[in-house]
């Protein structure tokens, strides 16, 4: 499990351990992502459509010959979502520890925005808003030739004094 020092050289938890605990089928999820976005895969799947379109007239495009295609593509398709989920959820666990570190790491950063997706969706429109505020500002200056850099307050206009 991941441990991060704390300054006193105490080992903390940083993460949630089901985000990324080893398990088979991230293993194979992992495994298989990575061996299916290959062109070679894709060169696979479209020589297996153009094999199958080809054997129609042999089979006479019947309903059996249509079906063998829908059921596969149907279960592919069906699968694959869960290989492409579970690979999407640990990308976005990884970047979001790396942001998080980038934050942590800033000197003048604000804390408090570490975990951001944890917010309900009110909170979250809060900081978008007083975000916008900042780039519009950061705009103004530059339009009246002065510079847009700094570490102005993040805190949404609801909570400034």
């Amino acid at each position: 499990m991941p441990r991060i020092l704390t300054s006193a050289s105490n080992a903390v938890r940083d993460i949630e351990h089901t985000a990324i605990r080893p398990w088979r089928f991230a293993n194979l999820a992992r495994h298989l992502s990575t061996l299916l976005g290959r062109p070679m895969a894709f060169a696979i799947a479209a020589l297996a459509v153009i094999l199958w379109a080809a054997s129609g007239p042999l089979f006479g495009f019947s309903d059996t010959w249509q079906l063998v295609v829908n059921t596969s593509t149907t279960i592919v398709t069906f699968l694959m979502v869960f290989v492409i989920q579970n690979t999407q959820n640990r990308d976005t666990a990884a970047i979001q520890i790396k942001l998080d570190e980038l934050i942590r790491a800033t000197q003048g950063a604000h804390n408090a925005i570490l975990d951001l997706e944890q917010l309900d969706d009110e909170q979250l429109r809060q900081y978008l808003g007083r975000y916008e505020e900042l780039a519009a500002a950061a705009r103004q200056r530059l339009q009246n030739g002065r510079i847009d850099t700094g570490s102005p307050e993040i805190k949404p206009e609801t909570t400034r004094a």
